[in-house]
């Protein structure tokens, strides 16, 4: 009898091993990594972000009404992993210095514009959804939401040029964030 338990429990554990590895090495990721690049007149950017999707959901919103990033709430600017900005020079983000370097990027949705933060903590993993040290954030900038039709159902990150320099485009749902970016 104790022998058939023993097997039991070991068929058990056994599956649960399997399951975890397959979940966290094989099973498609509802939020995949990706990046985001830009490389101009020696300028190098790269964003590195996780892709969640809308799947119904209200994206942007009060968080009685039940939304997924309340306004006023700290975002990491997708989901798994902390959102990563790495840059070859010196910068201007939204019209204020930032130095080369890694920084860790994250939001503030608001109804009418988002708080874009540059946060000098970086290598945070899946313990992303926590709010960063605040004492690290290197500089915030006001970015107007500008509305996006049609809807995007993927959160994405990219690059498009203009005359002074790039703009880095965040697109979901229904709010489009353009952040100029120029050399210094």
């Amino acid at each position: 009898m104790k022998k058939k338990i023993f097997i039991g429990i070991g068929v058990v554990v056994i599956l649960f091993v399997l399951w975890s590895v397959y979940g966290l090495f094989f099973a498609p990721k509802k939020s995949p990594p990706t990046t985001a690049s830009f490389s101009d007149n020696g300028l190098d950017i790269k964003v590195s972000y996780s892709q969640p999707s809308k799947r119904g959901r209200l994206i942007f919103g009060e968080e009685k009404d039940g939304a997924l990033q309340p306004y006023g709430k700290y975002w990491r600017l997708g989901a798994n992993a902390a959102t990563e900005i790495t840059i070859n020079k010196d910068i201007t983000f939204a019209g204020q210095a930032v130095n080369a370097g890694s920084y860790r990027m994250y939001a503030v949705p608001g109804a009418v514009a988002f708080d874009v933060i540059l946060n000098s903590e970086l290598g945070v993993n899946f313990g992303a959804a926590s709010e960063p040290d605040h004492t690290q954030d290197l500089l915030t900038v006001k970015i107007p939401a500008e509305p996006l039709m049609p809807e995007a159902e993927t959160f994405t990150i990219s690059f498009e040029p203009d005359s002074i320099g790039v703009n880095m485009n965040m697109v979901w749902d229904k709010t489009r964030l353009r952040v100029p970016i120029g050399l210094r």
